[in-house]
């Protein structure tokens, strides 16, 4: 695991979509294609505007796919992460190869069928991810499932993460947050070639901390992340602010 740590979350933006941008082209040219997951919310903000800021990725060699969506929340909705991901990243760069949605107005037992036959005829090259505030993955949540084949999973949210996502601003009241969505596994996350893992912000100290020194538990979902063999973590000052000092040696600044 490689972790890079730099002044503000502008910075740490630029720093991860360069390395993103980077491994899409070399596996462009190694394969002819790539495939990507990008994931949303306020700590990909910087990453993403990088990413499209990028010259020479051939866009139309790349599938899209991501990471999660509220069940029930139409796509015109604010919080809509595919309201996200058109506005912020495909209505920004040229056309994809394709770009598969996950979409929480369909059956979500039907969904996830659909999303998991299209994802394991793509092999994910390069995943962009992030952390929140309570360790999760996606939307896999403490104690998440480690276990699981199915590559997207209808999921309960908790308490902590309906917070996290009203106190961003993506909901008026918390009686607005959803209580349920689909989400990408822990185990299909984990077969990507290459992890980007964008982790701004204060806030996300202690999850970062927990993360990178905590042994590998369910109750800490983003531990899994110590066990894959390509995955590199871009913090901020604020998110690393309590990592100890065993790891603050091996950083790269």
């Amino acid at each position: 695991m490689e972790i890079n740590v730099r002044k503000n979350p502008s910075e740490l933006g630029k720093a991860a979509g360069k390395a993103a941008a980077e491994l899409i082209r070399d596996t462009i040219a190694d394969k002819g294609y790539a495939n990507i997951i990008l994931a949303t919310g306020t700590s990909q903000f910087e990453t993403l505007n990088q990413l499209i800021a990028e010259q020479d990725i051939d866009w139309s060699k790349v599938t899209m796919f991501h990471l999660d969506e509220y069940i029930g929340l139409p796509m015109t909705a604010k919080a809509s992460f595919r309201k996200y991901l058109k506005e912020r990243f495909l209505d920004k760069v040229p056309a994809l190869k394709a770009a598969y949605l996950v979409d929480g107005e369909n059956d979500p037992e039907a969904e996830c069928e659909r999303l998991g036959d299209l994802i394991s005829d793509h092999p994910i090259d390069v995943a962009l991810v992030g952390i929140g505030e309570n360790g999760h993955l996606a939307f896999n949540d403490p104690p998440a499932d480690f276990n699981t084949e199915q590559p997207y999973l209808i999921v309960e949210l908790d308490a902590q993460c309906r917070q996290q996502q009203f106190n961003e601003g993506w909901f008026n009241t918390i009686g607005e947050v959803p209580q349920r969505a689909i989400s990408m596994s822990v185990k299909q996350l984990m077969k990507s070639k290459h992890i980007i893992c964008s982790v701004p912000d204060s806030r996300k100290a202690l999850a970062v901390k927990n993360s990178l020194e905590q042994a590998v538990d369910n109750q800490f979902p983003a531990s899994i992340l110590q066990l894959h063999p390509d995955c590199s973590y871009y913090l901020d000052e604020a998110s690393a602010a309590l990592l100890s000092a065993d790891v603050l040696t091996k950083i790269e600044k």
